[in-house]
């Protein structure tokens, strides 16, 4: 397709969903899981929905209004304090969502929102914002097969 670059439009929406939970959850210091939660599938379908829109205003903004309208409180969890190495953007960790994501939306032809909840709510949530360890760094299959399998392989 002319003009459509290295991703599909729905993938660069879907990193920039994760982008800005990974930047709203820094930003209040929760969970990631406690941020996909209190947005709730009707501002996380709206984040991705729009994520074009969004993308081209302010991310602070952006994010100042999805935490009001969610509610947001500032927790204690800060993994980025906590890192002792080279913090991930918000892109990269993205990007790590992203892949995972897709591979079980795709694999078990199910709604995007819906895996994307999934997956932060599962045990590999926590794995892959453990800036400490290797595991985000890991193959996009070996994560995914980790996650299919409820286990680190």
């Amino acid at each position: 397709m002319a003009g459509e670059g290295r991703i599909s439009q729905k993938d660069n929406d879907l990193i920039f969903t994760c982008g800005l939970i990974e930047y709203i959850s820094r930003k209040t210091r929760n969970v990631r899981a406690e941020v996909v939660n209190r947005l709730g599938k009707d501002n996380m379908s709206k984040i991705y929905e729009l994520a074009d829109v969004y993308h081209c205003d302010n991310l602070d903004r952006v994010s100042d209004d999805f935490i009001s309208a969610a509610n947001i409180e500032t927790g204690n969890f800060d993994n980025v304090a906590e890192c002792h190495y080279s913090v991930p953007s918000l892109w990269d960790i993205g990007k790590v969502y992203k892949r995972l994501i897709k591979m079980v939306a795709e694999n078990d032809n199910r709604d995007v929102i819906d895996v994307l909840t999934e997956v932060y709510n599962s045990f590999l949530s926590p794995k892959i914002d453990d800036y400490n360890s290797s595991f985000y760094y890991e193959s996009p299959v070996y994560i995914y097969d980790c996650y299919k399998a409820q286990k680190i392989l």
